[in-house]
């Protein structure tokens, strides 16, 4: 299962509701890619599982100095 690297974020239980009011087991993935980021500390990239809002973190304050 994947999870957010920055976020925490995975995926979630929920259910599907049908028309006549059904319900069915189901899960909600999250928006969870694999993005290269680069580690000024150990100087070489890195590979990370990231949702966007983390990814909008990151960035936020990589370029806020």
């Amino acid at each position: 299962m994947k999870k957010c690297f920055i976020t925490g974020k995975n995926s979630m239980k929920g259910n599907k509701v049908s028309h006549s009011n059904i319900k069915t087991k189901c899960r909600k993935k999250a928006n969870i890619q694999k993005k290269r980021i680069f580690d000024e500390e150990s100087k070489s990239w890195v590979r990370v599982n990231i949702s966007p809002k983390g990814l909008k973190t990151l960035y936020k304050n990589m370029y806020a100095h």
